[in-house]
């Protein structure tokens, strides 16, 4: 079996442990991140490889321990880092996960130097849009919010995502969040 396979197989053993605070729905989260990085990597000519493992990696912290949670992407580019060691995976792209997995996050921003961020960066933010399920589950179970304020924070969640995308990215998805959108509305 390949690396990618063992990383896939261990966050879905991570994400289906009771310990794992978002509930196993957030696996579809995580394939969805890693699906678009590939896709947007193909769009920006950047590292596939790279931005497939650092998207399957990008959550690994808050999904093994929710108390990393604040400080997820950097935890999870230092686990991704010794992971990625024991493949032997090279030094150079290893650097390149983890300065993805560093940068992915909308709400910390960063400066992304590299198109290998900015795909998984926008992939995360996209992955809202064809995750609805976890959404809602974050909103209702997790938030235990009533209705209108469960969908006032998806909503706002969808658009907050959309928005921190580049604007190359934007313009690749956006009749994927007009369709969402409608939907809601």
């Amino acid at each position: 079996m390949d690396m990618i396979e063992n990383i896939k197989k261990d966050i879905k053993r991570r994400c289906e442990s009771s310990n794992n605070f978002f509930g196993v729905g957030i696996y579809q989260h995580i394939e969805s991140v890693a699906n678009n990085a590939v896709e947007l990597a193909g769009l920006y000519q950047a590292d596939i490889e790279v931005c497939e493992i650092a998207g399957w990696l990008h959550d690994i912290a808050s999904i093994t321990d929710y108390g990393l949670y604040e400080n997820h992407h950097i935890h999870g580019a230092n686990m991704a880092e010794e992971i990625l060691k024991s493949y032997n995976y090279p030094t150079d792209k290893i650097e390149l996960v983890k300065l993805c997995i560093l940068n992915h996050r909308g709400s910390v921003i960063k400066e992304k130097t590299t198109k290998e961020e900015i795909c998984v960066a926008d992939a995360d933010a996209i992955s809202h849009y064809d995750t609805l399920p976890s959404l809602f589950y974050l909103a209702f179970v997790q938030k235990k919010l009533n209705i209108d304020d469960g969908m006032k924070f998806v909503k706002n969640k969808l658009e907050r995502s959309y928005n921190k995308m580049s604007p190359e990215s934007k313009k690749y998805y956006k009749v994927k969040k007009d369709l969402i959108q409608s939907i809601l509305s």
